[in-house]
């Protein structure tokens, strides 16, 4: 860390109107040397390595027609999305709002958002919020990701999907893999009756602890429909970030906006 004085002490601030403002006790910015994001934690190599042979042996199993093979995964998205890193001149940098809401506005816009979806899951009702979930499984071998969009994101929502993705593959008579990652969500025993209804013919692998950002391709596809959907910029509400997504996710069918290496 590096802070800002002299050998006799601390320098006084420079107060001039086109230089730097800066406060003498307070860290320099980008003086610290290394970060690491929130929940992208490094796995274990020999997770890793256990996780990447599994997948190869599934991989394995889906080209020869035996199974087919979804990779899962769930993703949030803001009505204010954040800005991608930048630069500019620091005279003429301007903040820009993408946060208009106070922390405990977004808090009880969300709790009345939950209980309404939660008691009548119904998109007519929704008139607050600011995060929509959307869940989505691409297929191995190909573009196709089968989605789903919700205000709110439970066990009962992943039942549906699961049920939504069954009916898809249904005609195939195969079974289907899909890979999750570790989340208390995936392991809610809320799902038991839904893999007893599918025994044999529907199953979650799952990966390795902090390996879903690693072994997961379906990770790469979120930061690309984020994109899409519009980095930085703001919508008025839930409903309108709604057909928004939609129509990135429906546009990606008829033309992949993202090239998965299989």
């Amino acid at each position: 860390m590096e802070w800002s004085g002299t050998r006799e002490g601390f320098s006084a601030p420079n107060w001039e109107p086109l230089g730097p403002r800066e406060h003498p006790w307070r860290l320099k910015k980008n003086a610290l040397s290394y970060c690491r994001p929130t929940g992208c934690l490094d796995p274990k190599p020999a997770d890793l390595a256990d996780g990447s042979v599994d997948l190869a042996a599934l991989e394995y199993r889906a080209r020869r027609g035996e199974i087919i093979l979804l990779y899962a995964d769930e993703t949030i998205v803001w009505r204010f999305a954040l800005l991608h890193r930048g630069w500019s001149r620091r005279i003429q940098r301007y903040r820009l709002p993408t946060r208009p809401l106070s922390p405990n506005r977004i808090k009880r816009e969300e709790a009345r958002k939950r209980q309404v979806w939660t008691q009548h899951r119904a998109w007519s009702r929704i008139s607050s919020g600011v995060l929509l979930h959307v869940i989505g499984a691409v297929q191995y071998g190909t573009s196709k990701v089968f989605s789903k969009i919700v205000p709110h994101f439970d066990a009962q929502d992943l039942r549906q999907y699961i049920h939504q993705v069954m009916a898809t593959f249904r005609p195939t008579k195969k079974a289907v893999v899909m890979v999750v990652d570790r989340s208390g969500l995936h392991r809610a025993h809320q799902l038991d009756a839904t893999f007893d209804h599918y025994h044999g013919t529907f199953r979650f692998h799952f990966l390795p602890a902090r390996c879903g950002h690693h072994l997961n391709p379906i990770e790469g596809f979120w930061r690309v429909m984020k994109d899409a959907i519009g980095a930085g910029r703001c919508v008025s509400d839930l409903q309108q970030l709604y057909k928004r997504t939609r129509h990135v996710l429906m546009a990606h069918q008829e033309q992949p906006i993202y090239a998965f290496s299989w």
